[in-house]
């Protein structure tokens, strides 16, 4: 049976907190988490968490409850909860490495994984934007869509992390038809939904109104949105994504397509915030991750919250059975 692969993340977050909270899950599919052993034994102690960690070594059966099997990955140096450091950084880009390296020769069905913190990845002298664009970059795809979801609604990206003085630059009309063939497919694929409808994001205030606040949506962003709709895609033209986010509007919509990062993922967040599953498309495995951030103040003291890490492992289990 092969395994879904967990990343535990940044050692001095609360990524090995919520790892550990696995061990509650009875699940038909092997679950592997990519932690250093020890350290994930001496955080269950420290949390008064009564499990047994077993070492993974290619069994077949999954863990019972009360088990979490861990696939050792050595730790550089001792972790301080709460204190980043560099020399760490090439144990949590190993984790990410390792479970790239399974997922693409098909001894996993994909991995979910657990926050990490760019800068201090950066600053070990590592350039690195974030799992989506290090998957990416091992999967060797041209184009991926970083797509954040809640129970009712789907925001994908057109630009991911970026400046925001660099995001018109970004968005040409190449880019849009790669993010609108991945969302179509992914989302008819994945998703199952045999007709999507989409609904866009302008990129300026007001969607430009009518090019007195911009130009892109009339040079740009409309024409490929005008390209799908003329081969029967339900796809909206640019909408001020203001007025976009509204229950009316959002009652029969599949996905949002914003523009950029802040523009839609505040709106998503705010319904769901710890709820919310990030999903990368057009990856050529399943990947899925929480929507939260490390939250260093947190670990160790048992008050981070494990659900969007559920949601996430709950989502690439079946879309990996899809």
């Amino acid at each position: 049976m092969r395994p879904l692969y967990i990343t535990s993340g940044e050692p001095a977050g609360i990524g090995p907190d919520i790892s550990l909270s696995l061990a509650a899950r009875v699940d038909e599919r092997l679950i592997v988490v990519l932690a250093d052993i020890d350290m994930l034994r001496d955080r269950a102690k420290m949390l008064n968490i009564n499990i047994q960690i077993i070492e993974y070594k290619g069994q077949e059966e999954p863990a019972a409850q009360g088990q979490l099997y861990v696939e050792h990955v050595p730790l550089y140096e001792d972790v301080v909860l709460g204190v980043l450091n560099p020399k760490n950084a090439a144990y949590v880009l190993e984790q990410l490495r390792r479970s790239a390296d399974y997922a693409m020769s098909g001894k996993s069905v994909g991995v979910a994984t657990a926050p990490v913190q760019k800068s201090v990845i950066n600053e070990a002298g590592i350039h690195f934007s974030g799992h989506t664009e290090y998957y990416q970059e091992f999967a060797g795809v041209e184009c991926v869509v970083m797509m954040l979801a809640t129970k009712t609604l789907r925001v994908a990206l057109a630009t991911t992390h970026l400046p925001l003085r660099e995001v018109a630059d970004a968005i040409t009309q190449e880019r849009l038809h790669q993010v609108i063939d991945i969302l179509i497919h992914d989302l008819k694929t994945k998703f199952k939904k045999d007709h999507p409808h989409i609904l866009v994001c302008g990129l300026n205030p007001h969607a430009g109104e009518d090019g007195y606040l911009g130009m892109e949506e009339i040079e740009v962003i409309n024409p490929v949105l005008e390209r799908y709709r003329a081969q029967g895609i339900n796809m909206s033209l640019s909408l001020p994504a203001d007025t976009l986010f509204t229950p009316e509007n959002l009652k029969d919509a599949d996905a949002v397509l914003a523009m950029y990062h802040d523009q839609g993922l505040p709106v998503l967040k705010s319904q769901g915030f710890g709820e919310a599953i990030n999903i990368t498309l057009g990856l050529p495995f399943v990947r899925t991750s929480v929507d939260h951030g490390t939250a260093l103040s947190l670990a160790g003291t048992g008050l981070a919250k494990c659900s969007s890490l559920h949601a996430a492992v709950d989502l690439a289990l079946d879309l990996a059975h899809s």
